[in-house]
């Protein structure tokens, strides 16, 4: 009998050293976006956070590169986060909203309606950037199972190893630096980036054979609508003022339509380009794409006008722990402004060879 239990003991430890290593091996195949294409790193970095948001925006590139929480804490104490990601689907975009209210319950949800043109899956890399980062719930398996391509299983969701394992020719040194620990690349979600490239000769959008939204996009708007008024949660809905990619006149009319018949508030700050005081020969990095550090702080004190009056959003400084909170956001902030500032400043003063 005894040798026995040790033959099912030493089973046991055989089988728990194979799934630790398995485990070890995927961490360090899996990609850590700490540079370059940060942009995968985004998802996780909600979990570490204190579940006490008065607002969460929910969506792709137009709001964790157009918003600044850090502003909004400044100029009207109003406490956010950015659940952004690169190309984030609508669908995408409801099972985090689901998922997030399962932690906290904000008093309003923002969603950026571009996400609106994309009816089907579109290309995996995107999709890994925002599911790799959510924690296993019933809101990860219907994300996937959502998002997933023709050639993409849902095994190598569960199991990232398979799909990963051939990355050891392309392993280096961040995949070890960041083995065990990741460092954070957004401000409560908000990507920054001070550098300029004016909007110049800004494509016109191509004319489309259909402006109509698609019922699966619609399907999941609805599936919004429902899910906020369930748990008693504002839906606001924005359209950033990107000059790029199209914001074509047929969707803002569907976006308005959709609005006034679900009773929901919606803004587009393409219309309010003027009052806001963007200048896109300053305000962009990109060519008028995305906003840059300076944009971004303009939209959010000209939004953040707009969530303390017409959605009665209270001003929580003078609340002991989130000011203590927001010191320690806002140094970072400051410094990685002065950080980005002096890279600028280095390249520029190199002499060319």
């Amino acid at each position: 009998m005894k040798k026995r239990w040790i033959r099912v003991g030493a089973v046991l430890l055989g089988c728990a050293v194979a799934i630790l290593g398995i485990g070890l091996l995927q961490r360090l195949l899996m990609p850590k976006y700490m540079h370059g294409i940060v942009e995968g790193a985004m998802i996780a970095e909600y979990y570490e956070e204190e579940k006490n948001h008065d607002v969460v925006f929910i969506g792709d590139c137009e709001l964790y590169e157009n918003i600044s929480p850090a502003v909004l804490w400044e100029e009207y104490g109003i406490h956010s986060y950015i659940r952004g990601s690169a190309q984030q689907l609508i669908w995408q975009s409801y099972y985090l909203m689901e998922e997030t209210l399962r932690y906290e319950k904000p008093d309003v949800i923002v969603f950026n309606v571009l996400a609106m043109k994309y009816n089907e899956p579109q290309k995996e890399e995107y999709n890994r950037m925002t599911l790799d980062g959510m924690r296993w719930s019933s809101s990860k398996v219907g994300s996937v199972k959502a998002s997933m391509t023709e050639d993409e299983s849902f095994v190598e969701y569960v199991f990232p190893l398979l799909r990963y394992h051939s990355r050891w020719n392309d392993l280096n040194k961040d995949d070890f630096t960041y083995f065990f620990k990741r460092d954070k690349v957004t401000h409560n979600g908000y990507y920054m980036r001070v550098d300029v490239k004016p909007a110049v000769n800004v494509p016109a959008g191509r004319p489309l054979a259909d402006y109509s939204f698609g019922e699966n996009a619609y399907l999941y708007l609805d599936k919004m609508v429902t899910l906020c008024k369930e748990h008693d949660v504002e839906l606001v809905l924005v359209k950033a003022p990107s000059l790029y990619p199209a914001w074509y006149d047929e969707w803002e009319v569907q976006m308005e339509e959709y609005a006034k018949e679900h009773g929901l508030k919606y803004y587009n700050f393409l219309e309010t380009i003027e009052e806001i005081g963007l200048d896109f020969n300053e305000d962009t990095y990109d060519a008028g794409l995305h906003l840059n550090l300076s944009g971004a702080e303009k939209l959010s004190v000209y939004f953040g006008n707009i969530l303390a009056k017409d959605c009665g959003l209270e001003n929580r400084r003078g609340d002991a722990k989130l000011e203590a909170v927001w010191t320690e956001k806002l140094a970072a902030y400051e410094a990685e402004i002065k950080e980005q500032y002096e890279k600028i400043n280095n390249v520029k003063e190199t002499p060319e060879e």
